[in-house]
């Protein structure tokens, strides 16, 4: 491990790697340290959105409409607000295609328009319902060789070379109920046989953009310290000037005549931090976030004086606290047939949400004394025979365990469903009945469920006259048990346009940058899209790269 370098990069995500690639191409000697033993972070462990307006892939797809780029900045502005300086906004649009492009230059992960994701407010001025996501093109990793074995354990499982995109997702999630979803899955089965016989390696989403991003790393010349963990900055006459860690037991020091990059993730794995910031009821075991994930990139700056933003808020989403591990709800909360019940047996949200916004109204439901936390999913036979639900196939049962520990319930009546879950049983066949009549109608007179573009898409087309909408009525029932998990925490060190970590009173801490989950983030108290976390991670990333870069020349 070098004893003095011109950059150090704290964190092997989506955010350090890419400011690795860029420091090193820029000329500078550069050296990235990981916690764990693995790349990727929890980018490896997404699906591989990126939100960035305007970039090359969109391009190609025909999908930049015009006057899309004032269009994105008044997006912007309206979902986020002056909760983020109009700078920071702005020079993430001007900039973010810039480095997809040069993602594009120095690594093998290239990207591809997910069609018709919606923007997840797109009916906000400047919103765009066919959405501005793009997704990596799954790439064959044998280019990585022994290299591969640090890449970051996935959330949830897989077979090997079963290569499932977003587009896919989408489509197989509605099980039998269109042909898209069968023949997509049939087409998976048999590139993996025949990837499989041909000796490659595939892998997609989030996966797939760690391990470009690993690959750029390589071929840039940046050495990766694995399992060296940060324990302090150095700090010289007001400038940090290095980095404090422990390795093998041991302290060492590693300065950086140039800056230190943290880029370190957010704190979704520190309890003690998560108690002291984070609303009520919380816990470290609802999150999908990395485990390495403990806050020592964010406690750290704290300690160097820099000022702190959004600790109370997360890429949150309703999660399934299975007992294998958090499952992060997206599709099964759009799709027709379902609802979502706080402790008094009644709805309190339009449950097609975006994830992040179907969070914050459970916690404002816990706010007023009812308990919300845990909520209720109430679905039917007919639902569980449609669809696909937390990984298992259309008409496969709930595995004992689930049913064993409580999270989830079965009855042959909604008043035998209420007593399970414990909430009054005149209240949930109430709530039941008038949302089957929405579902007649088309109109969801309480929450508009299925108005926006976003909650139709991945709503069920076949279902008329609201794709979101469908009668709960076929026994047996279900209820699932939904708690307030999340991606990762969104509230880290507050940085400016350059990805230059600031004080309280403005002023900029020299030699320190900050990117990703351990910043404070771009989107507000928001989420403008599917990859609106990677998007600014990577471009923050970039930034500060380019901006010790020109220092140093």
């Amino acid at each position: 491990m070098k004893a003095s370098c011109d950059v150090v990069v704290v964190g092997a995500g989506g955010a350090g790697m890419t400011a690795a690639i860029a420091a090193a191409r820029n000329g500078l000697d550069t050296v990235l340290i990981e916690k764990s033993p693995w790349f990727g972070g929890s980018t490896a462990r997404s699906g591989g959105g990126v939100w960035i307006p305007g970039n090359y892939a969109i391009k190609a797809a025909g999908e930049v409409d015009p006057g899309d780029e004032e269009a994105s900045r008044l997006y912007l502005e309206s979902i986020v607000g002056d909760k983020v300086p109009a700078i920071r906004r702005e020079t993430y649009l001007d900039r973010g295609p810039e480095l997809m492009d040069f993602l594009k230059e120095n690594t093998p992960v290239r990207f591809k328009w997910v069609p018709e994701y919606a923007d997840y407010l797109p009916e906000a001025p400047g919103g765009r319902p066919r959405g501005r996501t793009v997704e990596p093109i799954p790439l064959d990793a044998r280019f990585l060789g022994d290299e591969l074995k640090h890449l970051h354990p996935p959330y949830g499982k897989a077979p090997a070379n079963m290569i499932i995109t977003q587009a896919d997702f989408r489509k197989i999630s509605l099980g039998m109920r269109t042909l898209k979803g069968p023949l997509t899955l049939i087409r998976a089965t048999l590139m993996r046989l025949l990837t499989l016989l041909l000796g490659k390696k595939m892998f997609a989403m989030g996966n797939a953009i760690a391990i470009g991003l690993r690959k750029g790393v390589q071929d840039a010349g940046v050495p990766v310290e694995y399992e060296t963990e940060l324990t302090d900055l150095i700090i010289e006459n007001g400038r940090v000037v290095g980095v404090k860690v422990l390795r093998d037991g041991a302290p060492h020091e590693i300065r950086a005549k140039r800056g230190v990059i943290l880029g370190s993730g957010g704190f979704e794995k520190n309890l003690e931090m998560r108690e002291k910031y984070q609303p009520q009821p919380t816990s470290v075991d609802w999150t999908t976030g990395a485990p390495s994930n403990q806050g020592g990139g964010i406690l750290a700056g704290i300690a160097a004086g820099a000022e702190i933003d959004l600790m109370d808020d997360a890429w949150w989403g309703p999660t399934i606290p299975l007992p294998n591990g958090p499952w992060f709800c997206l599709a099964e909360r759009n799709l027709p047939g379902s609802i979502i019940v706080n402790a008094a047996g009644k709805r309190y949200m339009n449950e097609a949400l975006p994830y992040v916004e179907a969070t914050h109204e459970i916690y404002k439901g816990e706010a007023t004394g009812v308990t919300h936390v845990p909520s209720w999913m109430i679905i039917d036979q007919r639902y569980r025979n449609r669809y696909l639900f937390a990984g298992l196939g259309p008409r496969q049962p709930f595995p004992g365990r689930w049913l064993k520990e409580g999270v989830i319930c079965k009855s042959g009546t909604i008043e035998g469903l209420a007593e399970a879950i414990g909430v009054p049983a005149e209240a949930l066949k109430a709530t039941i009945e008038r949302f089957n009549g929405f579902a007649g109608t088309g109109v969801d007179e309480d929450f508009h469920r299925g108005e926006s573009a976003y909650d139709k898409y991945y709503s069920d087309p076949t279902v008329k006259p609201n794709p979101s909408l469908h009668t709960i009525d076929q026994a047996p029932f279900y209820a699932v048990k939904i708690v307030p998990g999340d991606l990762g925490t969104k509230g880290g060190l507050v940085t400016d346009e350059r990805a230059r970590v600031l004080r309280a009173d403005g002023s900029v801490i020299e030699g320190l940058y900050a990117a990703g989950n351990c910043s404070s983030a771009v989107m507000g108290n928001t989420y403008a899209g599917p990859g609106a976390t990677i998007g600014p991670a990577m471009t923050f990333g970039y930034l500060a790269a380019l901006d010790i870069a020109k220092d140093a020349s």
